[in-house]
């Protein structure tokens, strides 16, 4: 993914694991590795076959500690799916002492008899459609177990954006529009004026945020200033269902809207990056974060002072998120509203927190993706302790 990142060509090193894939068809860590390749490369369907084939064979998978010395067993729970399925947690792991098994659970949500030898489990299965059987039954059977588990399923099952605005929305200096779920039918009737937006959206009133439920990345994502949009929007997607949500101007006082990604680890806030763009829709990649020096010197400012600046103004809306969600580790995309309230785009366990941008051009967060690689380490640790004096 660091080489995806950078624009580098994954094409040789794609035709040198299919090669091994030939020789050796039985490896299937080659065939994992080639169906993450794949992904990158943008042939999903492809990939996610290569990587059922995998799963087929075996279904834990193992990356030893970076540091050549193993200082904690990490187990981490995973379903079968593209990268949004599971939370990235060996971007965690960076130069640490972490042993990593990441462990597929079975069809049903189906664990093996015995596990392998670990001092913590990761519940790393994300919130969707599709995964809530599985974090269903995961919780059944890590109800009681001897070890510590951390992002326990039953936490995890509620992220949905409706269930999430539910849980948040009255909570103090928390700014959470209003989202609900609505099938594709009753888009469709909002569209052709044969049913009023404000029949299922309280209060509704155009413009609105419109996205396809389990879509992650902006796929799918549109402001809808008029119904009349609907039915070409509809067009273009295949999906049922669809979570709509007023649309709320978060432009700050010099017209460029900012979007911030903040990791809660063990409750404590940690700044991870910030996006600044005219458009209302930002992605760290299509902000022109590279291009300006300007954005990248107002996103270190963020990051060095966030501890006495952004973290202290919304520190009780992050305490309040940490309380309601009960994730021991949630990623918050958010920005602030014009009232100076936290506004809450996005909670989820998998998005990226990485280290890959270039050293050249962002000195600035090697530093702080350390300071959240070590939260992350210490809370693994921590709860090893508290496991071990109960």
């Amino acid at each position: 993914m660091t080489l995806a990142f950078s624009g580098a060509n994954l094409a040789p090193l794609g035709s040198r694991l299919l090669e091994r894939a030939n020789t050796h068809p039985d490896d299937a860590n080659t065939l994992m590795d080639l169906s993450s390749v794949l992904q990158l490369m943008g042939k999903l369907e492809i990939a996610l076959t290569v990587q059922a084939q995998a799963l087929a064979m075996q279904r834990l998978y193992h990356l030893p500690a970076a540091t050549g010395k193993t200082g904690i067993r990490l187990l981490a729970i995973m379903g079968p799916g593209d990268f949004m399925t599971n939370m990235p947690i060996d971007f965690l792991l960076h130069e640490s002492d972490i042993a990593l098994d990441m462990l597929y659970v079975g069809p049903g949500g189906e664990l093996p008899q015995s596990l392998p030898d670990h001092d913590v489990i990761f519940v790393a299965l994300g919130e969707s459609d599709e995964n809530l059987p599985l974090l269903a039954e995961i919780g059944k059977r890590l109800k009681d177990w001897p070890r510590p588990v951390l992002n326990r399923p039953e936490a995890a099952a509620g992220l949905a954006r409706d269930g999430a605005y539910l849980r948040l929305s009255s909570s103090p200096g928390i700014a959470m529009p209003i989202t609900v779920r609505i099938a594709r039918q009753t888009l469709e009737q909002i569209g052709r004026d044969e049913r009023p937006l404000v029949a299922v959206l309280e209060g509704g009133s155009l413009p609105v945020i419109v996205r396809p439920v389990g879509s992650h990345a902006g796929r799918g994502l549109v402001k809808i200033d008029h119904g009349s949009a609907i039915a070409d929007y509809l067009r273009e997607l295949a999906d049922s269902a669809f979570y709509v949500s007023p649309f709320i101007d978060y432009r700050s006082a010099d017209g460029l809207f900012r979007k911030y990604r903040v990791v809660l680890i063990a409750g404590r806030a940690f700044a991870c990056h910030m996006g600044i763009s005219e458009h209302w829709m930002i992605h760290y990649l299509n902000a022109g974060m590279t291009e300006s020096a300007d954005k990248r010197a107002e996103e270190a400012r963020f990051m060095a002072d966030f501890d006495t600046d952004f973290g202290r103004r919304h520190d009780e809306a992050f305490r309040a998120i940490a309380k309601c969600m009960e994730l021991d580790y949630l990623v918050v995309d958010c920005a602030e509203t014009k009232d100076g309230r936290l506004l809450i785009f996005e909670l989820d366990s998998g998005a990226v927190v990485h280290d890959m941008d270039p050293v050249d051009l962002f000195p600035y967060k090697q530093p702080q993706m350390r300071k959240v690689f070590s939260a992350f380490r210490q809370m693994l640790a921590d709860a090893m302790t508290h496991e071990a004096s109960c």
